[in-house]
Protein backbone atom coordinates (compact mmCIF):
# COMPACT_ATOMS: atom_id res chain seq x y z
CA UNK A 1 0.00 0.00 0.00
CA UNK A 2 2.83 2.39 0.88
CA UNK A 3 4.49 1.69 -2.47
CA UNK A 4 1.33 2.45 -4.42
CA UNK A 5 1.06 5.81 -2.67
CA UNK A 6 4.62 6.68 -3.68
CA UNK A 7 3.93 5.75 -7.29
CA UNK A 8 0.79 7.87 -7.43
CA UNK A 9 2.51 10.81 -5.76
CA UNK A 10 5.54 10.78 -8.05
CA UNK A 11 3.33 10.25 -11.10
CA UNK A 12 1.40 13.41 -10.25
CA UNK A 13 4.66 15.33 -10.12
CA UNK A 14 5.34 14.71 -13.78
CA UNK A 15 1.77 14.78 -15.09
CA UNK A 16 0.28 17.96 -13.67
CA UNK A 17 1.39 20.29 -16.48
CA UNK A 18 0.64 18.03 -19.45
CA UNK A 19 -1.25 19.66 -22.28
CA UNK A 20 -1.90 18.99 -25.94
CA UNK A 21 0.77 19.82 -28.49
CA UNK A 22 -0.04 22.73 -30.78
CA UNK A 23 -0.23 21.67 -34.43
CA UNK A 24 -1.71 24.89 -35.80
CA UNK A 25 0.54 25.01 -38.87
CA UNK A 26 -1.08 24.07 -42.18
CA UNK A 27 1.98 22.01 -43.04
CA UNK A 28 3.76 19.66 -40.67
CA UNK A 29 7.27 18.28 -40.86
CA UNK A 30 8.33 16.01 -38.04
CA UNK A 31 11.41 14.25 -36.71
CA UNK A 32 10.86 11.55 -34.07
CA UNK A 33 13.89 10.62 -31.94
CA UNK A 34 13.98 7.64 -29.62
CA UNK A 35 14.26 3.89 -29.15
CA UNK A 36 11.98 0.86 -29.53
CA UNK A 37 8.97 2.84 -28.36
CA UNK A 38 9.39 5.30 -31.22
CA UNK A 39 10.27 2.76 -33.93
CA UNK A 40 7.34 0.64 -32.74
CA UNK A 41 9.05 -2.67 -32.00
CA UNK A 42 6.68 -5.63 -32.53
CA UNK A 43 3.95 -3.63 -34.27
CA UNK A 44 3.29 -2.97 -37.94
CA UNK A 45 5.05 0.13 -39.27
CA UNK A 46 1.68 1.84 -39.72
CA UNK A 47 0.93 1.37 -36.01
CA UNK A 48 3.98 3.26 -34.74
CA UNK A 49 2.82 6.24 -32.72
CA UNK A 50 4.63 8.87 -34.87
CA UNK A 51 3.06 7.33 -37.98
CA UNK A 52 -0.37 7.30 -36.37
CA UNK A 53 0.17 10.93 -35.35
CA UNK A 54 0.99 11.94 -38.92
CA UNK A 55 -2.02 10.00 -40.23
CA UNK A 56 -4.29 11.73 -37.72
CA UNK A 57 -2.98 15.17 -38.64
CA UNK A 58 -3.32 14.43 -42.35
CA UNK A 59 -6.90 13.25 -41.89
CA UNK A 60 -7.58 16.61 -40.26
CA UNK A 61 -6.36 18.58 -43.24
CA UNK A 62 -2.66 19.01 -42.46
CA UNK A 63 -0.11 18.59 -45.23
CA UNK A 64 2.84 16.42 -44.19
CA UNK A 65 5.94 17.72 -45.96
CA UNK A 66 8.72 15.82 -44.17
CA UNK A 67 8.71 12.89 -41.77
CA UNK A 68 11.66 11.00 -40.33
CA UNK A 69 12.18 8.55 -37.48
CA UNK A 70 15.63 8.18 -35.94
CA UNK A 71 15.20 5.33 -33.48
CA UNK A 72 16.43 1.78 -32.93
CA UNK A 73 15.39 -0.87 -30.43
CA UNK A 74 17.82 -0.94 -27.52
CA UNK A 75 19.13 2.59 -27.94
CA UNK A 76 20.14 4.47 -24.80
CA UNK A 77 20.76 8.21 -24.74
CA UNK A 78 24.41 7.45 -25.55
CA UNK A 79 23.51 5.39 -28.63
CA UNK A 80 21.08 8.02 -29.93
CA UNK A 81 23.63 10.79 -29.49
CA UNK A 82 26.23 8.68 -31.30
CA UNK A 83 23.86 8.18 -34.24
CA UNK A 84 23.14 11.90 -34.45
CA UNK A 85 26.87 12.66 -34.51
CA UNK A 86 27.77 9.97 -37.04
CA UNK A 87 24.82 10.50 -39.38
CA UNK A 88 24.13 14.22 -39.30
CA UNK A 89 20.58 15.48 -39.83
CA UNK A 90 20.67 18.49 -42.14
CA UNK A 91 16.93 19.06 -42.62
CA UNK A 92 14.84 21.22 -40.32
CA UNK A 93 11.42 20.21 -39.02
CA UNK A 94 8.67 22.24 -37.34
CA UNK A 95 8.05 19.43 -34.83
CA UNK A 96 10.65 17.25 -33.11
CA UNK A 97 9.79 14.61 -30.50
CA UNK A 98 12.06 12.83 -28.02
CA UNK A 99 11.32 9.63 -26.11
CA UNK A 100 14.40 8.00 -24.60
CA UNK A 101 15.65 6.54 -21.34
CA UNK A 102 14.29 3.08 -20.67
CA UNK A 103 17.46 1.42 -21.95
CA UNK A 104 19.60 3.60 -19.72
CA UNK A 105 18.21 1.92 -16.62
CA UNK A 106 17.58 -1.43 -18.29
CA UNK A 107 21.28 -1.57 -19.19
CA UNK A 108 22.35 -0.32 -15.76
CA UNK A 109 23.86 2.93 -16.97
CA UNK A 110 24.56 5.74 -14.51
CA UNK A 111 21.75 8.18 -13.80
CA UNK A 112 24.26 11.01 -14.23
CA UNK A 113 24.74 9.92 -17.84
CA UNK A 114 21.02 10.30 -18.43
CA UNK A 115 20.92 13.77 -16.90
CA UNK A 116 23.82 14.99 -19.04
CA UNK A 117 22.83 13.31 -22.29
CA UNK A 118 19.12 14.05 -22.06
CA UNK A 119 20.00 17.76 -22.00
CA UNK A 120 22.32 17.25 -24.97
CA UNK A 121 19.52 15.53 -26.88
CA UNK A 122 17.11 18.37 -26.14
CA UNK A 123 19.74 20.81 -27.42
CA UNK A 124 20.04 18.73 -30.60
CA UNK A 125 16.27 18.51 -31.02
CA UNK A 126 16.03 22.29 -30.72
CA UNK A 127 18.66 22.74 -33.43
CA UNK A 128 16.72 20.44 -35.75
CA UNK A 129 13.50 22.39 -35.18
CA UNK A 130 12.69 25.45 -37.28
CA UNK A 131 10.46 26.68 -34.44
CA UNK A 132 13.11 26.19 -31.78
CA UNK A 133 11.92 25.00 -28.39
CA UNK A 134 8.28 25.77 -29.26
CA UNK A 135 8.27 22.89 -31.72
CA UNK A 136 9.98 20.31 -29.51
CA UNK A 137 8.15 17.95 -27.17
CA UNK A 138 9.13 15.06 -24.92
CA UNK A 139 7.04 11.92 -24.50
CA UNK A 140 7.36 10.15 -21.14
CA UNK A 141 8.77 6.64 -20.79
CA UNK A 142 6.08 3.94 -20.58
CA UNK A 143 6.26 1.46 -17.70
CA UNK A 144 7.23 -2.02 -18.89
CA UNK A 145 6.69 -3.26 -15.35
CA UNK A 146 3.05 -3.39 -16.39
CA UNK A 147 3.62 -6.05 -19.07
CA UNK A 148 3.81 -9.85 -18.89
CA UNK A 149 7.58 -9.53 -19.40
CA UNK A 150 8.11 -7.18 -16.48
CA UNK A 151 5.30 -7.96 -14.04
CA UNK A 152 7.44 -10.11 -11.73
CA UNK A 153 9.77 -7.14 -11.22
CA UNK A 154 7.09 -4.47 -11.43
CA UNK A 155 7.90 -2.55 -8.26
CA UNK A 156 11.56 -1.94 -9.15
CA UNK A 157 10.79 -1.15 -12.81
CA UNK A 158 8.02 1.27 -11.90
CA UNK A 159 10.24 3.10 -9.42
CA UNK A 160 12.94 3.51 -12.08
CA UNK A 161 10.37 4.61 -14.66
CA UNK A 162 9.05 7.27 -12.30
CA UNK A 163 12.55 8.39 -11.39
CA UNK A 164 13.66 8.83 -14.99
CA UNK A 165 10.42 10.52 -15.98
CA UNK A 166 10.82 12.97 -13.12
CA UNK A 167 14.31 13.76 -14.40
CA UNK A 168 13.09 14.15 -17.99
CA UNK A 169 10.16 16.31 -16.95
CA UNK A 170 12.39 18.55 -14.82
CA UNK A 171 14.96 19.05 -17.58
CA UNK A 172 12.26 19.62 -20.22
CA UNK A 173 10.48 22.22 -18.09
CA UNK A 174 13.75 24.00 -17.31
CA UNK A 175 14.17 24.33 -21.08
CA UNK A 176 10.55 25.46 -21.61
CA UNK A 177 9.86 22.30 -23.60
CA UNK A 178 6.55 20.46 -23.29
CA UNK A 179 6.55 17.06 -21.54
CA UNK A 180 3.65 14.77 -22.49
CA UNK A 181 2.90 12.05 -19.96
CA UNK A 182 1.66 8.74 -21.36
CA UNK A 183 2.97 6.52 -18.55
CA UNK A 184 -0.43 6.17 -16.90
CA UNK A 185 -1.77 4.69 -20.15
CA UNK A 186 0.92 1.99 -20.13
CA UNK A 187 -0.07 1.06 -16.58
CA UNK A 188 -3.58 0.08 -17.65
CA UNK A 189 -2.38 -3.26 -19.04
CA UNK A 190 -3.68 -5.16 -16.02
CA UNK A 191 -7.22 -4.15 -16.93
CA UNK A 192 -6.74 -4.08 -20.71
CA UNK A 193 -4.46 -6.78 -22.12
CA UNK A 194 -4.79 -5.39 -25.66
CA UNK A 195 -2.40 -2.58 -24.71
CA UNK A 196 0.64 -4.87 -25.02
CA UNK A 197 2.10 -6.19 -28.29
CA UNK A 198 2.57 -9.87 -29.15
CA UNK A 199 6.11 -9.86 -27.74
CA UNK A 200 4.58 -9.32 -24.26
CA UNK A 201 6.87 -6.33 -23.66
CA UNK A 202 6.21 -3.40 -25.97
CA UNK A 203 3.06 -1.31 -26.46
CA UNK A 204 0.53 -2.45 -29.02
CA UNK A 205 -0.81 -0.31 -31.85
CA UNK A 206 -3.92 0.20 -29.72
CA UNK A 207 -1.84 1.68 -26.91
CA UNK A 208 0.04 3.89 -29.36
CA UNK A 209 -3.27 5.26 -30.64
CA UNK A 210 -4.09 6.31 -27.06
CA UNK A 211 -0.73 8.08 -26.89
CA UNK A 212 -1.57 10.01 -30.05
CA UNK A 213 -4.92 11.01 -28.61
CA UNK A 214 -3.14 12.27 -25.48
CA UNK A 215 -0.60 14.21 -27.55
CA UNK A 216 -3.33 15.89 -29.60
CA UNK A 217 -6.15 16.27 -27.09
CA UNK A 218 -4.77 16.23 -23.55
CA UNK A 219 -6.69 18.43 -21.12
CA UNK A 220 -4.75 17.54 -17.98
Amino acid sequence: MCYKFKIIFSFLLYSSLTKAIDFQEDTVSMLALGDSYTIGHSVDSLERWPVQLMDSLQSNGKVITEFEIRAVTGWSTTALLSSLKNKIITKRFNKVSLLIGVNNYFQGLSESIYVKEFQELLDSATRYCSMGKKGVFVVSIPDYGFTPFGENDQERISKLTDRYNLIGDSIARSNNIEFINITDISREWTINSSLVAADQLHPSGIQYSLWVNRILNSNV
